[in-house]
Order: structure tokens, then C-alpha cells, then sequence
């Protein structure tokens, strides 16, 4: 099963949602680890040390940090944006889906962005 990281600002009720249909899901969020003033950059490289995917709503600056990575020949674990429109419920079935049928090596050095 996937390890996440959730971003600072990411909507807590997704969490708590994907978190009662898949107990003992490894999530934590960048305030849990210390991360919650961290920059990007710094978030992604944490993310990437600790084989954690990154779920974040940043759709303006995350993907293109993610790309400065991997343009400067360094990995990211994975990153996941979820459009602050989607209705929670679609997201907590994305995610879902998301970790429980699919491995940390399929995620490498992808940025995706929700609805599948």
C-alpha cells in the first residue's frame, strides 16, 4: 500500500474520509513532520527521503517544482493533485483506488492530477 504525504493546506475531511475506508492507511501530514512553513522544493525532497507520495491541491506551483527535479536529474516519489473543485466524494474514491491498487515504483517520478 502506498505511504502518503498530505500537504499543508490539503481539505482534512478527504483524509479523514479516505482513512475510515482504508484503516491503517501510512498517512501523514506535513504539519505532523514539521513541514508546514517548508517550501516546495523542500517538501518534495522530504517526501521523495521518505518514499512518501505527495497529495496536494497546488496545482499552480507544485507541478512545476516537481519538474525543476526531475529536469536537475533528482526523483520525486510521486505527486497527486486534487483540484479544489472535485466533490470531496469523488476524491475519497480516486484515492482510494489509488492506493489500494497501485505500488510506490509505479509513482516514481510522476506528477498526475485527479479525476483519473
Amino acid at each position: 500500500m502506498l505511504r502518503l504525504l498530505v500537504d499543508q493546506d490539503f481539505d482534512q475531511d478527504i483524509i479523514r474520509g479516505l482513512l475510515r475506508r482504508v484503516p491503517g492507511l501510512d498517512v501523514v501530514t506535513a504539519y505532523e513532520v514539521g513541514l508546514q512553513e517548508a517550501s516546495d522544493p523542500l517538501i518534495l525532497e522530504w517526501a521523495e527521503e521518505e518514499g512518501r507520495i505527495l497529495v496536494t491541491h497546488d496545482r499552480r506551483t507544485m507541478p512545476g517544482h516537481a519538474g525543476a527535479r526531475l529536469a536537475a536529474g533528482l526523483r520525486v516519489a510521486g505527486v497527486i493533485v486534487v483540484p479544489r473543485q472535485l466533490p470531496v466524494g469523488r476524491v475519497i474514491d480516486d484515492l482510494e483506488v489509488i492506493v489500494s491498487c497501485t505500488e510506490a515504483a509505479e509513482w516514481e517520478n510522476l506528477v498526475r492530477h485527479l479525476p483519473l
